[in-house]
């Protein structure tokens, strides 16, 4: 099966301030991004997180061949429960998802 990073360029997370993660799919071009915009759906990537839908933002940037999703942290970025201070490897769950 094919895991959303054999389409993509590149999948990223980082910190969006110390209450919220955000997750970059780097589409790499047009085609990629029409393949993983129709793949990547909003209730799918809330379930993968553990994310209420409602609290996940999902912003596709078509111009740039970006889609971006955005979801709070599980602890704040800093506290002792803080597993990912930079928030850099939330990313690799959706990068391995199979679609």
């Amino acid at each position: 099966m094919t895991q959303v990073r054999d389409i993509a360029l590149k999948v990223r997370s980082k910190n969006a301030g110390p209450f919220w993660v955000t997750i970059d799919v780097f589409c790499g071009s047009s085609d990629a991004y029409t393949t993983l915009t129709t793949a990547l759906k909003t209730d799918a990537i809330a379930a993968l997180y553990h994310q209420p839908t409602q609290l996940l933002k999902r912003f596709d940037i078509p111009d740039l061949n970006v889609i971006k999703f955005s979801f709070p942290r599980p602890v704040i970025q800093g506290h002792r429960l803080d597993r990912d201070m930079h928030g850099a490897g939330w990313s690799t769950l959706l990068a391995e998802l199979d679609i």
